[in-house]
């Protein structure tokens, strides 16, 4: 026998979520069933408050709900460094480690001419306006060392070349506690690459 109607629209709603299969959802909607009103009645307004009020802030296009985001109105932040990310993900892994002061620019993506996206299809003329128009005197490339990832910084790179900004990149290599076995190639190479002195 099939669930009702309406449960079977929430497991098909569950499973449009990443990594959610068919039991996966299935769980959840019977699990929903059991919630007190009040939590639903927040989950479902929150659902709402997600899809209109979040816009990406005007300065770093990261997630807001206002025109400028949390960290950009931070006045005690550095604000000639801007770390540039893949998404907004990353900026909320950066803040959680809560080391880096500066500020951030979330570019929407990395170059993949492979899968049709090119500079232009990302947020890379919007960093070079924010880089010209707030004076900024270094940029930190941190985005996932793939081959998207060099395209990416290298073409961010290339491109400043010639501006006052000195360009850096977030160290690859070795995760600390793993077995050289099990690491892959690129990663090595990275760490050949980035090595550093010991004495």
């Amino acid at each position: 026998m099939n669930y009702p109607l309406s449960i079977r629209n929430l497991i098909e709603c569950y499973k449009k979520l990443p990594g959610i299969g068919e039991k996966t959802a299935e769980r959840l909607a019977l699990a929903t069933l059991n919630m007190d009103q009040e939590i639903i009645d927040l989950f479902s307004k929150s659902v709402l408050d997600v899809k209109s009020k979040i816009k990406r802030c005007q300065k770093c296009n990261h997630l807001s709900e206002e025109e400028f985001c949390e960290i950009c109105k931070q006045t005690d932040r550095d604000t000639s460094t801007i770390c540039v990310v893949e998404d907004p993900k990353n900026v909320v892994i950066f803040e959680k480690v809560g080391t880096y002061k500066g500020m951030y620019f979330v570019l929407d993506g990395l170059i993949s001419p492979l899968d049709g996206i090119n500079p232009e299809d990302i947020k890379i003329n919007d960093l070079l306006k924010r880089i010209q128009e707030d004076n900024i005197k270094e940029i930190i490339i941190a985005v996932k060392p793939s081959v998207e990832g060099e395209t990416t910084a290298l073409y961010i790179s290339k491109i400043l070349k010639g501006l006052p900004v000195k360009v850096t990149r977030i160290a690859h290599g070795v995760p600390l506690g793993v077995d050289m076995e099990y690491i892959d190639s690129l990663t090595l190479e990275l760490a050949l690459e980035n090595r550093q002195d010991v004495s």
